[in-house]
C-alpha cells in the first residue's frame, strides 16, 4: 500500500496524531516500531500495567533479566517491574525522539503510568511522578496520572513543575473541564517561576468504547432508546471536543499560548470496538479532528490501515450529538452515573493488572531460589571470597545494583552514561528473537554464498571476528571474514580469499558516519555492481545500523537485501550480543 493511500497517513493530514497502545520488547528491537513510525506516520506510544503484565507473564522476553534482578540486594517485585519497564520506555522514547523534535514537542511521546494503587493519594502520585520523570530522563516522556479527584490535584502540581502528563481515565465532560483547569493553573504556576511553557505537553485521555459497552447494556432494557446504542460514546466525545475548542478560544488560554504554551489535546482512548456489531474501525473513523490524538491497539491499527476511511468526522453532526445525550437523559439513563461507575471500575481494572504484573514478576523469584546462577555452584578461595563479600556489602550499602539497572550515571562520571546501558537486558531481548535469527540463517544458506564479509570497525567487528576464529566454518554455511582495517594490504588479502561472485557483505556501523565502513562498502559495492548491476549488487549487501542513521539511508537508496537495527542505548564496544554480533553469527550458521 502506498503512503498516499494509507488511511493512517491521511488522518495525520486531517490534524490527528495516531499513537500505539502497546509496548513489547520485541516490537522495539525487531525494527517493527520504527517501521510504524516511518511508514504509517505513528507519532507516539502509550503503555499501562495491563500491557506490561501481558508482556512479562506471557512471554520469555523479560525472564532472563528478571532472574538477574532478583539476585540483587534489596529487590522487591515493584522495583524489578520498574527495572524491566523503564529501559523499554527509554528505548521507545529514543526511537520517537525525531518525531518529538520535528513536531516541536507536540508529538513523539511515550507514556508510563504511576502505580494505580496511588489513584486516591495526591502526594503519593506527585512523588511517584517526579521519581519516574527523573528515572526515565527523557524529554518526550509523559507520566500517566488518572483523573480521580486526588489525581487532578497531582496533575496540577506536576504540570507546574514542568512534567509532561497524560491524564488517563476520563469519561465525563465535567471531569475533563476540571482536568483542563488543572492544566491551565499548572502552566500559570510554571510561568510564574520562569519556566519554559513550550517544553511542557499534556493529553487528556478520554475513554470511548467502555461508555458504549455500559450504556448499551442499560439500553437493552429500554426498547424506546435502543436506537441510541453505539452512539452515546461518540456523542459524548464530540460535545467534549466543543468544550476543548471553547477553552482554547478563552482569554486565559490565549495569554498562556502567547508565552509558548501548547494546548492540552484530547486523546481518544479505548478505541477498539467491544461489540462485534460495530465496525472494527468505528471509533477511529468517527473521531477524526484537528489537534486530537487517537491511541489504538495493534489489531485496530492494522484494521484501519487495511480498510479504514479517513474524513474530518469529529465536527460532523454536533447538534445531533447533543440531541443523543438529551434523549438519553430524558429516557431515564444518567450519563453521570455511567461515567462515575466507569471511573470507579477503571481504577480497579487498572489496579488488578498491576497486582497481576507484580505476581508475574514474583514467579521469576522462585526460579532464582531453585537453582544457582547458570546451574553452577560457585565456590571461591577464602581470600577472594572475603574481597567479593566486602565489595557486595559496599554495593548493597550504596544501592549500586539498583542504581545500575536504573541507568544511574553517577556510578561513572555523572555525564551521559545513563544513555548507554541497553546492554544490561540485551540477552533476554535477543533470545526472544531466536526464530527471526533462524529464519535469516536459513535464507543465507538458501542463497548459497561461499563467503560472508563483515565490513566494520571496532565494536561492530570485534564479536564477529571472535566468532569466526572460535567456531570456524560451519557445515553448509559460508565462511565468515572480517575486514576492520584500511590497510590496503589487508583489504586486498580479504578480497583474494573470497569469491566475489558468491559473497554476501554485511556493512556494520552504528552511526553510519564512521569513515572506514563507508569506504569498505563503497569499494566492494562498486566491484559487485560492475558484475551484477546496482540492483543485483544491493541484494548482496546487508546493513546493521542504528535507526535513522546515515547508513540506513544509504542502504535503502542502494536496495540492500536487509537492514537490521541496533539499539541507540548500546555503545559499539558493548554491542556483541546485539544484532551487531548475532546477525553475523546467524549468517555463518
Amino acid at each position: 500500500m502506498s503512503q498516499s493511500k494509507n488511511p493512517l497517513i491521511e488522518v495525520a493530514g486531517l490534524g490527528q496524531s495516531i499513537w500505539l497502545d502497546n509496548i513489547r520488547r520485541d516490537l522495539i528491537v525487531s525494527g517493527a516500531l520504527k517501521k510504524l513510525i516511518d511508514e504509517d506516520g505513528l507519532k507516539g506510544l502509550t503503555s499501562n500495567p495491563a500491557i506490561f503484565a501481558k508482556s512479562i507473564a506471557q512471554s520469555d522476553l523479560y525472564t532472563e533479566r528478571a532472574l538477574a534482578l532478583w539476585r540483587m540486594p534489596s529487590m522487591d517485585a515493584t522495583k524489578v517491574y520498574e527495572h524491566l519497564a523503564i529501559p523499554d520506555i527509554q528505548d521507545v522514547a529514543d526511537l520517537l525522539l525525531p518525531v518529538y523534535q520535528s513536531s516541536r514537542a507536540k508529538d513523539g511521546y511515550v507514556s508510563l503510568e504511576v502505580s494505580p494503587l496511588l489513584a486516591n493519594d495526591t502526594q503519593g502520585t506527585v512523588t511517584e511522578a517526579r521519581r519516574l520523570w527523573s528515572a526515565v530522563n527523557r524529554p518526550n516522556l509523559m507520566v500517566k496520572i488518572p483523573a480521580t479527584p486526588a489525581g487532578i490535584e497531582a496533575i496540577q502540581t506536576a504540570i507546574g513543575e514542568g512534567i509532561n502528563i497524560n491524564v488517563t481515565l476520563l469519561f465525563a465532560q465535567e471531569a475533563y473541564e476540571k482536568v483542563a483547569r488543572a492544566y491551565l493553573t499548572g502552566l500559570q504556576h510554571l510561568a510564574q517561576k520562569g519556566g519554559d511553557l513550550s517544553r511542557v505537553a499534556s493529553v487528556a485521555s478520554f475513554f470511548i468504547s467502555r461508555i458504549d459497552s455500559l450504556v448499551d447494556s442499560k439500553l437493552e432494557k429500554k426498547p424506546a432508546l435502543q436506537s441510541l446504542q453505539g452512539k452515546v460514546a461518540i456523542a459524548n466525545a464530540k460535545v467534549t471536543y466543543q468544550k476543548y475548542k471553547e477553552i482554547c478560544q478563552g482569554a486565559e488560554w490565549q495569554a498562556l499560548a502567547a508565552k509558548g504554551a501548547q494546548p492540552q489535546r484530547l486523546l481518544w482512548a479505548s478505541t477498539s470496538t467491544k461489540n462485534p456489531k460495530y465496525k472494527d474501525t468505528y471509533y477511529i473513523e468517527e473521531l477524526i479532528g484537528n489537534d486530537t490524538v487517537n491511541t489504538v491497539p495493534p489489531s485496530t491499527l492494522d484494521a484501519f490501515r487495511d480498510h479504514g476511511v479517513a474524513r474530518a468526522s469529529l465536527e460532523e453532526g454536533v447538534d445531533a450529538a447533543r440531541q443523543v445525550l438529551t434523549q438519553l437523559a430524558e429516557g431515564g439513563v444518567s450519563l453521570k452515573e455511567v461515567t462515575d461507575q466507569l471511573i470507579t471500575d477503571a481504577v480497579k481494572l487498572f489496579a488488578d493488572p498491576f497486582n497481576e504484573l507484580l505476581q508475574a514478576v514474583v514467579k521469576h523469584q522462585a526460579a532464582v531460589k531453585e537453582k544457582p546462577l547458570n546451574g553452577i555452584e560457585l565456590r571461591l578461595p577464602a581470600a577472594l571470597a572475603r574481597l567479593v563479600d566486602q565489595s557486595l556489602k559496599e554495593w548493597q550499602k550504596d544501592r549500586k545494583g539498583e542504581r545500575l539497572w536504573n541507568s544511574d550515571a553517577s556510578l561513572w562520571t555523572s555525564k551521559d552514561e545513563a544513555k548507554w546501558t541497553g546492554w544490561l537486558n540485551i540477552i533476554g531481548t535477543e533470545r526472544s528473537r531466536r526464530e527471526e535469527f533462524k529464519t535469516f540463517a536459513k535464507e543465507v544458506k538458501a542463497l548459497g554464498p561461499t563467503d560472508v564479509v563483515v565490513l566494520g570497525m571496532g565494536g561492530s567487528s570485534l564479536c564477529p571476528e571472535v566468532l569466526a576464529e572460535t567456531f570456524g566454518k560451519q557445515s553448509g554455511f559460508p565462511t565468515l571474514h572480517v575486514l576492520d582495517s584500511t590497510d590496503p594490504a589487508q583489504l586486498k588479502s580479504v578480497e583474494k580469499r573470497i569469491n566475489l561472485d558468491k559473497s554476501l557483505f554485511i556493512v556494520s556501523s552504528k552511526s553510519g558516519t564512521t569513515l572506514e565502513p563507508n569506504i569498505f562498502k563503497q569499494y566492494f559495492f562498486e566491484k559487485v555492481t560492475e558484475k551484477f548491476g546496482k540492483a543485483g549488487a544491493g541484494k548482496r549487501f546487508i546493513a546493521i545500523t542504528d535507526p535513522g542513521s546515515q547508513m540506513e539511508e544509504v542502504a535503502k537508496a542502494d536496495g540492500f537485501g536487509h537492514i537490521f537495527y541496533g539499539l541507540p542505548s548500546i555503545g559499539g564496544r558493548y554491542s556483541a550480543l546485539s544484532d551487531f554480533g548475532l546477525i553475523p553469527a546467524a549468517a555463518m550458521g
